[in-house]
């Protein structure tokens, strides 16, 4: 079993930054991928970023890429989420999730999750 807790998220105006958490326990993680994925409220949960656990591969959505940054502490269990110049639009709750294989942007694939942090980000 994995337990997953985001920390990080807040109120913040358009153009701040944020740095997201996610403390993960329960088992080693050695093939496994780490991914961020958000809900804003009536839409469907999008994916936002994925790293593997070894190595340095790394994955974004066009609509954040070059603005969030995915990372790791091996030695902490903790991925985070550095967010840059927020927009109103990555307004939503923010969920990290974790899969054991290959890099994947799809929600079905991730086998367990965080209860969320929200974010919202005002114009």
């Amino acid at each position: 079993q994995v337990q997953l807790a985001e920390s990080g998220g807040g109120l913040v105006q358009a153009g701040d930054s944020l740095r997201l958490s996610c403390a993960a326990s329960g088992r080693t993680f050695g093939s496994y991928v780490m991914g961020w994925f958000r809900q804003a409220p009536g839409k469907e949960r999008e994916f936002v970023a994925s790293i593997t656990w070894i190595g340095s591969s790394t994955h974004y959505a066009d609509s954040v890429k070059g603005r969030f940054t995915i990372s790791r502490d091996n030695a902490k269990n903790t991925v985070y989420l550095q967010m840059n110049s927020l927009k109103p639009e990555d307004t939503a709750v923010y969920y990290c999730a974790v899969r054991r294989g290959s890099m994947s942007s799809y929600g079905s694939d991730y086998a367990y999750w965080g209860q969320g942090t929200q974010v919202t980000v005002s114009s």
